[in-house]
């Protein structure tokens, strides 16, 4: 291979994996390789404000493009900015490819302006960390980035390329990354196994996450869950896993209190845990959440969650998709029969609705099945999922990992992937004050993403939870520390989006919102609705 600077090969090896897309935020230490990027045929740089928001676009993008997304970072201080989303994107099992520039592998002795170990900042929040040493290794080190992120289970993976080894030339080949098919099956005594254990139940219930989406395994799911008659449960569940009008879907476990989770299994008799962790809460359960005598089986990709915290009965490291059709075989020939099941109605709407139930149902009237939801409604998203419910896979993104701030740059990022498809993002009022500046990348970039803000004036969030917390310690009810109130001063968020660059209405009143989405739907280039909420 003809010898070329670093700078210059990353490039190659990035087409060579398919990926023609940065987004981020420049610095100095990362002009030398931005620099080159101008000259790149057909390759695009997004630009954020701030790094958080780089993230956040590039989270949304793996997520509804089911792919790597290339992000780049300034140095430490870039990357301190980052790492709050980065924790996100790791819960979530983003697939990102961070890369951040610094001054020179020859200035780690000096101790400079903005030196720090880029490597011990990002392990904490990503699968993979590492720091490219030598130049014959930059192309090597990048695809195992790519590798390690888009292997099962997936997540966020961090390079540190000094700018000294990216001038040195190299002459490494770029090759397309080999990422390893997980698609593997569990031995058929296993499966029987699992057959066995499931088809005695009486009581059984399904606990499934987004390893299910992530293997494409939602048809297998639900054929388990009717062969079984099982509820089932979303517990780390922020995309499409099952369709939520099914009437075996009952909704979410709890994501704060572990007794909220123990609830749904008070009377079940086995348990089939799918593609998710147990459970994803900030207070879990410290005892067994589990019945005595209950069996549990356990599928997932990622081996470090099966009983990670409780014990299970079976343990399967294996793809959802096959071996739940291998169980669904089994469970049919073990004689359980697959009943008849019609999809629940939409909730009505009445004069008393709150606005965010009108408004869902509105856009649900308004959109066709291919919408995709990126929501971050927090307490207004039981209204906006009942009256707006996605049931197609891939049309539905939640947050997740306890991050604010996903919703605005998620819904840019999946419109960056899916173009031809509408894409509206939900934010509380609160939160999207954490990215707010992601609207002028959309308005930069013309992406036709719409949002709207969840505005009540409130941490709503807060206020649920700490009347929980006086609850549980006998503190008598009383007005809530004023951190919680967002309301003096009023925020404009007309105002601010048009400061942006973004056109902008606010809703207050129902007979205001049809015109409003379908003003909002209509609009070539990003659009905000203010929907006043409380």
């Amino acid at each position: 291979m003809t010898p070329r600077p670093g700078k210059v090969a990353v490039f190659e090896q990035f087409a060579a994996d398919g990926i023609t897309t940065m987004f981020g935020n420049p610095g100095t230490v990362e002009q030398g390789f931005l620099d080159v990027l101008e000259s790149v045929p057909d390759f695009g740089y997004v630009l954020a404000l701030q790094e958080t928001v780089a993230i956040g676009i590039a989270d949304g993008f793996a997520r509804a493009g089911a792919r790597p997304a290339l992000v780049q970072l300034h140095s430490g201080v870039g990357l301190g900015n980052g790492i709050g989303m980065l924790y996100q994107a790791k819960r979530g099992h983003s697939p990102l490819v961070v890369v951040a520039g610094e001054a020179g592998v020859r200035y780690d002795a000096m101790d400079a302006q903005m030196a720090a170990d880029l490597v011990a900042m990002a392990k904490p929040v990503t699968k993979y960390a590492t720091r490219v040493l030598d130049p014959s290794s930059v192309l090597r080190v990048l695809r195992r980035a790519v590798k390690m992120a888009m292997t099962p289970p997936r997540g966020p993976v961090f390079v540190a390329l000094p700018m000294d080894v990216l001038d040195e030339l190299t002459s490494e080949a770029a090759l397309p990354t080999v990422i390893p098919n997980r698609a593997v099956v569990p031995a058929a005594e296993d499966i029987a196994e699992a057959v066995e254990l499931l088809a005695a139940a009486r009581s059984p219930i399904v606990l499934m996450g987004d390893g299910v989406s992530v293997s494409g395994a939602q048809a297998e799911l639900a054929a388990v869950a009717e062969l079984l008659d099982a509820p089932v449960y979303g517990v780390d569940n922020s995309e499409l896993n099952m369709d939520p009008r099914h009437p075996l879907f009952k909704g979410n476990t709890g994501h704060m209190f572990g007794e909220d989770s123990t609830k749904a299994l008070s009377d079940v008799d086995a348990v089939l845990i799918v593609g998710t962790y147990v459970f994803p809460e900030v207070f879990p359960s410290l005892g067994n959440p589990f019945p005595a005598g209950a069996k549990i089986v356990h599928i997932d990709l990622d081996d470090y969650e099966i009983a990670k915290n409780h014990p299970v009965d079976i343990a399967l490291v294996a793809d959802p998709k096959p071996t739940l059709a291998a169980i669904a075989d089994g469970l049919a020939n073990a004689g359980r029969a697959r009943g008849e099941f019609e999809l629940l109605p939409l909730p009505e709407v009445t004069a008393d609705s709150p606005l965010m139930a009108v408004f869902a149902a509105e856009l649900n009237n308004q959109a066709g099945d291919d919408l995709i939801v990126f929501e971050e409604a927090l307490t207004a998203s039981p209204h906006l999922t009942a009256h707006l419910p996605r049931r197609v896979p891939g049309t539905y993104f939640a947050t997740r990992g306890g991050s604010l701030g996903i919703g605005i740059p998620g819904a840019i990022g999946a419109k960056l992937a899916r173009p031809d498809a509408p894409v509206v993002g939900f934010a509380g009022d609160g939160g999207s004050m954490y990215t707010i500046q992601a609207l002028w990348t959309a308005a930069r970039h013309n992406v036709a993403a719409k949002f709207v803000i969840c505005n009540n004036h409130r941490y709503q969030l807060l206020d649920h939870n700490i009347d929980r917390y006086f609850a549980e310690r006998d503190i008598a009810q009383h007005v809530h520390p004023s951190g919680f109130d967002l309301a003096e001063p009023e925020i404009g968020f007309v105002g601010l989006a048009e400061s942006l660059g973004v056109p902008a209405v606010r809703v207050d009143k129902p007979e205001q919102v049809p015109a409003a989405v379908e003003r909002m739907l209509g609009h070539d280039g990003p659009f905000l609705v203010d929907l006043v909420t409380g």
